[in-house]
């Protein structure tokens, strides 16, 4: 295995950003892209790796990725529809370090041949399945880095609920990139806990006023969790201020429990809070906590699905604890962890910067009376939390 899976491998969240001037289906995304300054700044913003269109219908040629390759010593993918040895050499020489196999495109021999070529001269190869088919197909050929793409390059509709059914059936030693689709940082981590090790992110890049600022966005941690909503208009408040995470308490037990799962935009996700069993709802996300002596219990683990994705450390019922952070700075070294309890815009920041938690949670500190949100106090919670944020690497 070469320097490309290796940089996706790390612990974490990767990324791989892209350079792409053009879409087929979206036309001209940033006609002016120069390859070499946003490969630099890509590197600079924390991207594992980055990917150069190297075809004419995406505006690119093989002289990009000479440009982004004296650029940047991040891992280079040169990307492209590839089916011949000779296109594989000429991205060697150019400075690759991986190259795209579509499986759509290619016979499990020609997947082989080409694979075994790209091994041959150093180069990682990033095999990209669509559907379940191509899926069993790629894993049987042993692909690893595998790339599984939402997008239908036939008609380009894009179908994220497929692509994190497929990314949760592939095996964890694996290296998992999902492709496409992906413009926020909530979009960005629903695929993390679905099992991708990466992210491949083209277009959201491209369009941004500072491809490089939205870079760092997308993988930026902690995901921010406001909790205890009951109200349209308080989730609508939380979405403003820049929250990835929304919680809705179901327990009957609980002054904040909330009507349902509240309608939420594309830059977020709902997590259900239940306490006792879990059951199905209709939130992305389960919060779970075991129901003692009447209350919730001090600890949760967080669900997508049937999988266990996360733990959330959260403060005794109606207790303190100063010994919390340090408990859960030692489990965030370790695993994927929601740090809760006691948080609010005052002490956010330090938590942060003492735990470094996969996401922040908070609720009680935000409100003007149980279930109902302080409008100001979420901003500021949000925006303290952001001021903090960091990138794993």
């Amino acid at each position: 295995m070469g320097r490309f899976r290796d940089a996706l491998a790390r612990p974490g969240l990767q990324a791989i950003a892209e350079v792409k001037r053009r879409s087929p289906s979206a036309g001209d995304l940033r006609p002016d892209a120069d390859p070499a300054t946003l490969a630099r700044s890509f590197g600079l913003a924390g991207a594992a790796a980055v990917s150069v269109l190297v075809d004419e219908r995406f505006g690119g040629s093989i002289d990009d990725l000479r440009a982004a390759r004296v650029a940047t010593d991040a891992p280079l993918i040169g990307k492209g529809f590839f089916s011949q040895e000779a296109q594989i050499r000429e991205l060697a020489e150019a400075g690759a370090d991986a190259f795209l196999l579509i499986l759509r495109d290619l016979s499990d021999e020609q997947v082989v041949r080409l694979r075994s070529y790209g091994a041959e001269l150093g180069l990682d190869a990033l095999i990209e399945a669509h559907d379940a088919a191509e899926l069993s197909r790629g894993l049987a050929l042993g692909a690893d880095p595998i790339g599984v793409n939402c997008r239908d390059l036939s008609n380009f509709a894009i179908d994220r609920r497929r692509q994190l059914a497929l990314l949760a059936g592939i095996p964890p030693d694996r290296v998992i990139v999902a492709e496409s689709g992906i413009w926020s940082r909530a979009q960005a981590a629903e695929a993390e806990l679905a099992g991708a090790s990466a992210v491949l992110v083209g277009s959201a890049l491209m369009r941004a006023p500072s491809p490089a600022a939205k870079l760092s966005e997308l993988i930026s941690r902690p995901l921010v969790k406001v909790c205890g909503l009951t109200r349209q208009e308080d989730v609508d408040a939380a979405a403003e201020a820049g929250a990835d995470l929304a919680g809705f308490i179901l327990a009957a037990e609980s002054p904040r429990q909330a009507p349902g799962v509240l309608e939420l935009p594309e830059t977020m996700l709902s997590v259900a809070v239940l306490v006792g069993e879990r059951r199905e709802t209709a939130a992305d996300l389960t919060q779970l906590y075991r129901r003692e002596n009447g209350h919730r219990g001090r600890d949760a683990i967080l669900y997508m699905g049937d999988r266990p994705v996360a733990s959330v450390f959260d403060l005794p019922w109606e207790h303190q604890d100063p010994g919390h952070l340090n408990r859960v700075a030692v489990a965030a070294r370790e695993k994927r962890v929601m740090l809760a309890g006691g948080l609010g815009p005052d002490n956010v920041a330090a938590a942060i910067e003492r735990v470094q938690p996969w996401a922040v949670d908070a609720s009680s500190a935000l409100e003007t009376a149980p279930g109902i949100k302080d409008h100001d106090r979420v901003r500021a919670f949000v925006r303290a939390a952001r001021l903090v944020s960091y990138a794993r690497v």
